[in-house]
């Protein structure tokens, strides 16, 4: 398992990495791209992708030089969520940033404890980087994907972008950072959670989720002229601004709402386990496709 160390700088910093699932890159003064390289599955989230994204945000904030950070990802398609095919993994193949242990503990204990690092932690984390984010989103959005675009600050999306949770098909109560009531408003998020349906770019910029919808062929420039405007302002009064912002809806009591979400989510694991012998009910698979 590599560890980072705590003292190396962010351009020696990224030569030391190397990515299979990611790609980084400088487009603009201030401004880094993130983008998910992974279009022959539409970008599906396995452990190695998440790690690599983890490692490429720490890069980015550790260097003085950048302001704002976009996440991109390449194909026709954002994200469709996690690698169902990934099977299981070794934990000691990858850094953990968390307090998380026992990951390979037998039962709930050891996937919960994987889950809570992996994907509940990781987008809290990112959720308060002291840095600007911005998602640049096309095509789906399923599942797993709005783990990637819930915790970023800003949303620009393409006009054929659509977002989605339809996994109370499979029986759970929907994806681990249930940030649905914060970014979609509650009864939008029961109607998004109860139906599986996707919502599309411009009916979430109505309701405040996503913060401009372009076409799809002006979305890299639209987006990285969003970031390049942001990136003439001081960082220090960004970090500010996005701290005030994150703790004004902390004091709601978003982290506690997404703790107790996961648990439920976990409930819904267990349950599963004891009726259908999997995490998940596998008739899911069958509904979600009839649907698409």
């Amino acid at each position: 398992m590599r560890q980072l160390g705590p003292t190396i700088g962010a351009d020696q910093l990224e030569r030391t990495l190397t990515y299979e699932r990611i790609r980084y890159e400088t487009p603009a003064e201030g401004v880094a791209r993130i983008t998910l390289a992974r279009p022959e599955a539409a970008n599906a989230q396995d452990y190695l992708m998440l790690s690599e994204l983890n490692a490429a945000f720490d890069v980015a904030a550790a260097d003085d030089t950048i302001r704002v950070i976009v996440l991109a990802a390449d194909g026709k398609h954002f994200s469709s969520g996690h690698d169902l095919s990934a099977g299981e993994v070794d934990m000691d193949d990858f850094p953990t940033v968390g307090t998380q242990c026992h990951f390979d503990a037998a039962g709930t204990e050891g996937y919960m404890a994987r889950e809570a690092e992996m994907y509940l932690g990781l987008c809290w984390r990112w959720r308060n980087l002291a840095k600007p984010t911005i998602a640049q989103v096309q095509g789906k959005v399923i599942a797993g994907g709005l783990m990637l675009v819930w915790p970023m600050d800003l949303i620009v999306a393409s006009d054929d972008a659509s977002f989605s949770d339809p996994v109370v098909a499979f029986n759970v109560n929907g994806v681990e950072y249930f940030a649905h009531p914060f970014e979609a408003g509650a009864r939008l998020a029961k109607e998004m959670l109860f139906t599986g349906r996707s919502l599309n770019a411009r009916e979430l910029m109505e309701r405040g989720m996503v913060n401009k919808v372009v076409p799809r062929s002006d979305l890299e420039a639209e987006t990285l002229k969003l970031a390049s405007h942001i990136a003439k302002r001081p960082s220090f009064g960004l970090t500010l601004a996005k701290q005030s912002v994150n703790q004004a809806v902390d004091a709601t009591g978003m982290y506690s709402a997404l703790q107790a979400a996961f648990s439920l989510h976990h409930v819904g694991h267990s349950n599963n386990m004891e009726v259908h012998g999997r995490r998940i009910d596998p008739s899911g698979i069958d509904v979600i496709r009839s649907e698409a």
